[in-house]
């Protein structure tokens, strides 16, 4: 373990956080997050889960705030790799790890907070451009400062998207798109078909939402393995000043190609509705609901523009994360629905 560089996570209790700590711990890695007094109160049921677990795997706890200085400086002088998981609404606060990285004059390695698709490749509408930008404004903040720094993008997270080829009530790619797309749209302007499988048939309710023509590949990660793949790089000198695409072959699909791997599991013909792109910026245009608009906007750039998967990784910017390390198993798409059958 002394050989383990240790590693303070910023934003270790969130969504993509809390399975990057564990990988941490799995990895051998002294891991340390940052956390706020009150959340170690377990004032929050969701919150005091996350605590408890992180106690029972042996994770420490340093007391601090992303907005006050003097703690992240403290605590950062402790670590030799510091990565940030916060929240998209906090990504500008990020300049506060900056300059707390460079007065601390110890850090090995920093990833910021992206976790997504790449950022500098992205062709995204408002209100996501906004977004987008200000996590390549923190890039170029840390290349600036000469900052040893990986970039990581993920692309999507399976468990938020996947799990709704089962069970639209639970979450994910069927709720998702079909919540956020006006149900006027759906009536009107989709265009609605059926599979030619034989002898499958579509029951009520057997229906999922596509956005554009459903041919645009995308790149669906279990959360488990991104955290993986983040941890390995951080020792790595192949990794320095790099982006980490994490695209996995058997993980590059389409919607298409999506629905038919589920139908071929179930044995059943789902009914497609696929919502054209002119309607998509229609709708994001004349909802009044921010998060809403967002929504539409990523899906727009993932499900229509293809921006994780319609360019080729350089080796001047990127490497990507199963090439690299091969002997990482990480879970296909294929086997992620197997859980659902």
């Amino acid at each position: 373990m002394a050989d383990k560089s240790k590693i303070l996570l910023i934003g270790g209790t969130g969504y993509i956080g809390k399975f990057i700590v564990e990988a941490s711990i799995k990895e051998g890695h002294p891991t340390f997050v940052l956390v706020r007094e009150s959340t170690l109160s377990l004032s929050s049921p969701a919150k005091s889960i996350v605590i408890n677990n992180f106690n029972n795997l042996g994770v420490n706890f340093l007391i601090g705030d992303l907005l006050d200085h003097e703690s992240l400086v403290k605590a950062i002088k402790q670590v030799d790799v510091v990565i940030s998981s916060i929240a998209h609404d906090q990504v500008d606060n990020q300049v506060n790890i900056i300059a707390a990285i460079k007065e601390s004059g110890n850090i090995k390695r920093f990833i910021p907070s992206e976790f997504t698709n790449d950022v500098d490749r992205a062709h995204i509408v408002e209100p996501a451009t906004g977004l987008a930008a200000s996590k390549a404004k923190i890039r170029r903040a840390i290349e600036a400062e000469g900052i040893p720094y990986t970039s990581v993008a993920s692309n999507s997270f399976a468990g938020f998207f996947l799990p709704a080829l089962n069970q639209r009530s639970c979450g994910g790619l069927g709720s998702f798109l079909q919540s956020h797309v006006q149900a006027s749209s759906i009536r009107s302007t989709a265009v609605t078909t059926t599979s030619n499988q034989p002898g499958a048939t579509a029951s009520h309710g057997d229906r999922l939402v596509i956005l554009g023509d459903g041919n645009v590949k995308v790149v669906f990660n279990k959360e488990e393995d991104i955290a993986t793949y983040t941890i390995k790089a951080v020792d790595d000198p192949r990794t320095v000043n790099k982006i980490l695409y994490i695209k996995p072959p058997a993980n590059i699909i389409s919607s298409n190609e999506l629905v038919s791997l589920w139908e071929k599991k179930i044995g059943k013909t789902i009914e497609r509705v696929y919502v054209p792109e002119e309607q998509i910026l229609k709708n994001i245009q004349e909802t009044l609901d921010f998060l809403r608009k967002l929504t539409l906007a990523i899906c727009h750039s993932w499900f229509v523009n293809g921006d994780q998967t319609n360019f080729e990784i350089e080796p001047a910017f990127g490497v990507e994360a199963s090439e690299l390390y091969p002997d990482v198993k990480y879970t296909t798409v294929d086997e992620y629905l197997n859980q659902f059958v």
